[in-house]
């Protein structure tokens, strides 16, 4: 029997109305390999945090600054790869009037997909639906000093010049970006989860590969899941994850290693971390992770299988919201209107 055969009992049978106590908790490390842009309002997103969590240590106790991923520079990347995936399916349509169309974070929305169910959505009066998948800020685990480098760049004409007509174009600016092989510790969460939504949202980590502003240009990233854990409760922070990392590659004499000995740590840290945290767990890691990651690799590779398992998915997302979401406030609406239509005859 395969990994995700066993892990199977672990999950709904279908989404459940109120939340279960159960949770999907997806330990990663965000790994640069281009230069990124995380910025609002034309700088890079920064904070002002302690080094690491030990009191005692003086480079521990150090305040630093860190690069910012706030969380939509994080989901909303994942959540277009994964409707992307549904239209190549065709389980959802990009053209408007057909039944299963749905356009991302407007007000025509479908409201009954896997990707409005899972991550949610907001339309007013129109209805909304609560996120599954929890996220937060995550930080760099360097500091912003060395993270980051401002670039120039430059607008050519036709010509591949700066200059047209004899004069030079003013299209020249400054920007800030992220430097190659910065990490992100990261912990994303999903609740409630049935299988195939636990195959969506790990399928959406592992195939999202450009994050940031500018991303057809430049915003690769590798995300690599270091630990999954399975628990009746929330666990620790982005922040208080970094700052564990960071204190254990301290102990090691060096915070600026190779991403290799980062995934090492980190996954240490997260099983360290875990056992301290009041809930029940059981955390699935190493060599049973790398088989459990080969499996669902297996699954997208195979296109009948993702096909099934995508299908089963989007039918379970509709009975869902038809049962207990927008479309039970839809369906009340147009009895309530057609009613009022036949008292007024």
């Amino acid at each position: 029997m395969s990994l995700l055969e066993k892990l199977r009992p672990q999950f709904h049978a279908a989404f459940p109305r109120l939340a279960s106590g159960n949770y999907v908790h997806f330990f990663l490390v965000r790994h640069s390999q281009s230069f990124p842009v995380f910025q609002t309002d034309g700088v890079l997103n920064t904070a002002r945090t302690q080094a690491g969590l030990e009191s005692e240590g003086e480079k521990s106790r150090q305040l630093i600054t860190r690069l910012v991923m706030f969380k939509r520079k994080q989901v909303t990347p994942e959540r277009l790869v994964g409707r992307q995936l549904l239209r190549s399916l065709g389980l959802t349509s990009a053209v408007e009037g057909e039944n299963n169309f749905c356009e991302y974070n407007s007000q025509k929305s479908c409201k009954k997909c896997p990707d409005c169910i899972i991550y949610g959505f907001g339309i007013g009066d129109k209805g909304a639906e609560r996120s599954k998948v929890y996220s937060d800020s995550a930080f760099s685990l360097s500091p912003y000093e060395t993270s980051h480098r401002s670039f120039t760049f430059n607008a050519p004409s036709e010509n591949g010049t700066m200059s047209e007509k004899g004069e030079m174009r003013n299209s020249i600016n400054d920007l800030d970006h992220v430097l190659p092989e910065v990490t992100f510790p990261s912990v994303e969460t999903l609740r409630d989860p049935t299988f195939e939504g636990f195959i969506y949202v790990l399928g959406n980590l592992l195939r999202t590969r450009r994050y940031g502003g500018q991303e057809s240009r430049t915003g690769t990233m590798t995300n690599h899941i270091i630990g999954i854990a399975f628990c009746d409760g929330e666990v620790f922070s982005n922040l208080y994850f970094t700052q564990a990392i960071y204190d254990a590659l301290s102990a090691k004499g060096d915070t600026q290693v190779p991403i290799g000995e980062v995934r090492q740590q980190a996954a240490m840290v997260a099983e360290n971390c875990l056992r301290k945290e009041p809930v029940r767990s059981t955390i699935i890691s190493g060599n049973e992770l790398d088989s459990l990651l080969e499996e669902v690799i297996g699954m997208y590779q195979d296109e009948a299988r993702l096909r099934t398992t995508m299908s089963t998915l989007c039918q379970k997302a509709q009975t869902y919201s038809e049962t207990y979401g927008a479309l039970v406030l839809e369906k009340k609406k147009a009895e309530k209107k057609k009613a009022e239509q036949g008292s007024s005859i």
